[in-house]
């Protein structure tokens, strides 16, 4: 059978455990059958550690980062989390940290990228990141992290004391939404980790290679056209649109958001996939900035200056990745619908059958985006006093219901997309049933052809058994031992006719009477049915007495007088 092979992995996203994806969780990556740790359990120090100033601590808040932080989150769990593989893992590039302010009137400036180098001493670079933090005029600060090692996972975390789900989520593809560390007129902590599909060019998705497991005789157990049909039968793996040139892939978006009333942050993740083209952090950073050129939204932002509106710009990102997907996915079901009325192949069956799958799959991934948007639409800022609040939450508002919309709107084009995969599929299924009544039809007529012959045959061969019985019977005679032709024998052909006529006649006799019971009405024993003879001339002469009693001549009778036939009862007025 195929395999995928060991690299074939590393394009696939592993489906996400949930029951891991927010705080809300109290065993934190510790499944059902996974022990506790007793020491965490038999811990003396408090389970909330106290608030770290960054300036007594020598470094220990990011070093020990997320146990010096949380506790509870213990050795075991960071490693089933995956953070200490990304904390352990060898950088191979330089980690740049891509800027964003946006000023108190709203407008969109880069600031200098930070560089978290390789060979740069940690302790020369925690004070360097420490003291890195924007002007008064700056109102939020957006980080976009390209290539984050493990340096800097725990400089962002020791220093703005992010939850450990945040990276846990963001590492594992897990859809996630939650608020943490809610203090009114203080600020919070939100986390958005949004799988979202988009649509890149064919070429930048790597075909995975499969090892072909042989029988003895050395044959592959499958053709290629499976082979290909195998290496896109998962969900979580690229849908290739062969016919545009173009491939459905996931992506992440990943944005910690911490609003205050000292300074808003926010932190975007970018997962670092060389296998997978994801979208990176410079990409993200332009784009966003470009935003800030809208007039629409520098409207916008001038009025309110909650950090929320920056999150809603990277939500449409994914937005635009998911319409830009629907719209190539839907040129590609066109022309499959094209190819179907011309040829109903298994190949164009079953790619029917995968892009149907990954159609449910998206609907799920739409729901989770459906329920991000209500998630920020529900979860105001707490920082904002009552006259930020009554003029960001119409905005908001007006903003969250613009991308339930756009939502809703891809959800029908999804539903009209899912019906007409049905209908293709429908039609494949007609195709093959007309395709095999046509070769029924022809095997009939085969089978019927083969038949007449063996009948022409049959009939050929009773004729020449007609044409020589004659001549048979005259050598069976001749070859007779009777006085007619050999004068020294005592048998003659009046001994022969007699027993072959009397033998002749009790087979026929014991034959019928076996078969006799098809010819009475009601069920005879069988030495009642060796009379059949006798029951055949009496229901002849019986017949032939009903046939008499009918054809007698009629006789006038007075009005209302009936005349009675064999159970037959005819009114006499009837036949005048």
């Amino acid at each position: 059978m195929y395999e995928l092979d060991n690299t074939a992995q590393e394009y696939r996203i592993p489906p996400p455990p949930h029951r891991h994806a927010a705080p809300s969780a109290p065993w934190p990556w510790i499944d059902i059958h996974n022990d506790v740790d007793a020491m965490e359990l038999n811990n003396p120090a408090e389970a909330v550690p106290g608030e770290c100033d960054h300036e007594d601590c020598e470094g220990r808040c990011w070093k020990k980062y997320p146990e010096s932080r949380f506790p509870n989150w213990t050795i075991n769990q960071v490693r089933k989390s995956k953070i200490r593989e990304a904390i352990d893992r060898e950088a191979q590039n330089d980690c740049i940290i891509h800027q964003l302010d946006i000023t108190q009137s709203g407008a969109f400036k880069a600031a200098q990228p930070f560089e978290m180098k390789i060979d740069r001493n940690t302790n020369d670079l925690w004070n360097e990141f420490k003291s890195n933090a924007p002007n008064p005029a700056v109102r939020t600060r957006a980080l976009f992290v390209q290539n984050m090692s493990g340096v800097a996972l725990q400089m962002l975390g020791g220093r703005y004391n992010i939850e450990p789900f945040f990276f846990s989520s963001a590492l594992n593809w897990i859809p996630t939404r939650f608020q943490e560390d809610s203090k009114e007129n203080v600020g919070d902590h939100i986390t958005i980790t949004l799988p979202f599909v988009q649509s890149v060019p064919a070429r930048e998705v790597p075909t995975p290679e499969m090892r072909q497991e042989q029988n003895p005789s050395g044959d592959t157990l499958y053709s290629d056209e499976t082979l290909g049909i195998r290496q896109m039968i998962d969900i979580q793996a690229p849908l290739r649109l062969e016919n545009t040139s173009k491939a459905l892939v996931l992506d992440l978006l990943s944005v910690h958001l911490i609003r205050n009333v000292n300074g808003n942050i926010l932190i975007s993740y970018h997962a670092e996939r060389k296998e997978l083209p994801t979208t990176t952090a410079p990409y993200l950073h332009t784009r966003v900035r470009y935003a800030g050129r809208s007039v629409y939204w520098q409207k916008m932002l001038s009025k309110t200056n909650d950090p929320t509106f920056l999150l809603l710009i990277f939500i449409w990102h994914a937005m635009y990745a998911w319409d830009e997907a629907f719209q190539d996915l839907y040129e590609h079901i066109c022309h499959l619908e094209t190819e179907v009325i011309d040829t109903s192949s298994m190949v164009i069956t079953q790619e029917l059958h995968i892009i149907r799958a990954h159609h449910l799959h998206y609907a799920s991934l739409l729901a989770e985006f459906k329920k991000t948007i209500k998630f920020i639409l529900d979860t105001p800022n707490p920082a904002l006093n009552e006259h930020e609040k009554n003029t960001s939450k119409p905005l908001l508002e007006r903003e969250c219901h613009a991308l339930l919309n756009e939502i809703k709107r891809m959800d029908v084009e999804r539903l009209m997309q899912e019906r007409r995969l049905k209908n293709v599929m429908n039609l494949v299924f007609s195709s093959v049933n007309i395709r095999d009544s046509k070769y029924m039809q022809k095997m009939t007529q085969a089978a019927v052809r083969d038949s007449a012959g063996d009948v022409i045959k049959m009939k050929q061969i009773a004729y020449l058994t007609m044409v020589f019985l004659p001549s048979s019977f005259v050598a069976a005679v001749f070859g007779m031992n009777v006085q007619e032709v050999s004068p020294s024998t005592h048998g003659t052909l009046r001994l022969y006719f007699g027993i072959a006529i009397g033998l002749t006649a009790f087979t026929v006799w014991i034959i019928v009477a076996f078969q006799s019971r098809y010819l009475f009405r009601d069920p005879r024993p069988f030495w009642k049915r060796l009379a059949w003879p006798f029951h055949i001339v009496q229901s002849v002469i019986n017949k032939e007495e009903e046939e008499t009693k009918y054809n007698e001549p009629d006789v006038l009778l007075p009005r209302g007088v009936q005349i009675t036939h064999s159970s037959r009862t005819l009114p006499y007025s009837s036949r005048l």
